[in-house]
């Protein structure tokens, strides 16, 4: 009969814990090994069995790392449910940043990361301790394309209204690393907060970037007699252009499709060019590029 483990003493019953303070409480070295634990980062213990929230993990790993340190760049963006590509949603990586003179963490599945940090720069809302989401947005242009940095801004600004593009603008002005300042002050000079999905600000910024004057955003197209016909992702009204794009669930989902049809017919109908835009043109945009040129020179 495997033998019981002793019941660990308060307050680490049913917690995460370090094994540093447990050796301070008087713990033993073997009773932190005990099959009731598991290790869920080196120097840590939580209780087997516990199903991890991506909050509560990133709580369990700060037992062993420095105080005055936050979960920084994608960490904190998924802490703030920013969009993110989507292999950076399903990142195995913690992000984690320090003041400057403070040694960046050496950990498996860490990436340390050094710069100026301030407590202005960490969010109190959070259960644990990360950069804001202006700050956050600031440091994801090491990591993220012009597009998808665009569609990090586009959410704030969603979520914050006027407010958000000020604090956004104050964050990039102070930032410390003035290597990508050039690239924030473009993503900024992009931003709109209209957009409705990371997607979509994604193409907006492709076809800017392409040389095309900027699309309206989610236009909403009627009848000469004022009846509602659609609202398109992007829009050139006096060309009836429209842009949309349509992720997976438009054609696996059945009533959906027929929507789109009945939707794009109507369109049509009315005159309007409709371009249908997938992921594979976000990948290579070469054939979308040269089609919108097409159909602007057809109605200009």
């Amino acid at each position: 009969m495997a033998r019981r483990s002793t019941p660990l003493p308060e307050p680490f019953p049913g917690k995460s814990f370090s094994v540093a303070t447990a050796r301070g409480h008087g713990i033993p070295r073997r009773r932190t090994r005990g099959r009731d634990l598991i290790q869920p980062h080196r120097g840590v213990r939580a209780p087997a069995g516990v199903v991890f929230s991506f909050a509560r993990e990133c709580a369990t790993l700060f037992l062993v790392l420095p105080s005055c340190s936050a979960f920084s760049h994608v960490t904190a963006a998924r802490l703030h449910d920013l969009p993110l590509p989507l292999a950076l949603q399903n990142d195995d990586f913690f992000d984690v940043i320090v003041p400057r003179g403070v040694r960046a963490p050496r950990r498996k599945r860490v990436r340390g990361h050094q710069s100026a940090l301030g407590e202005k720069d960490v969010d109190k809302r959070t259960k644990v301790r990360a950069t804001t989401p202006e700050r956050t947005f600031c440091d994801l242009a090491t990591m993220l394309t012009l597009g998808q940095l665009v569609a990090v801004g586009d959410e704030l600004l969603a979520r914050g209204g006027p407010p958000a593009r000020k604090r956004l603008e104050t964050a990039v002005r102070q930032h410390p690393s003035r290597r990508h300042r050039r690239v924030l002050c473009r993503a900024l000079d992009l931003l709109d907060r209209r957009a409705e999905s990371p997607k979509e600000s994604e193409l907006r910024v492709l076809l800017i970037e392409a040389g095309f004057s900027a699309p309206a955003v989610n236009h909403v197209v009627r009848t000469t007699d004022g009846a509602f016909v659609a609202r398109v992702d992007l829009a050139y009204p006096q060309l009836k252009i429209a842009i949309e794009y349509e992720g997976d669930h438009h054609r696996e989902n059945k009533d959906q499709w027929r929507k789109d049809l009945k939707r794009r017919r109507r369109l049509e109908a009315l005159g309007w060019l409709y371009l249908a835009v997938t992921q594979a043109d976000l990948d290579d945009p070469t054939d979308l590029i040269a089609d919108l040129r097409a159909a602007v020179a057809r109605r200009s």
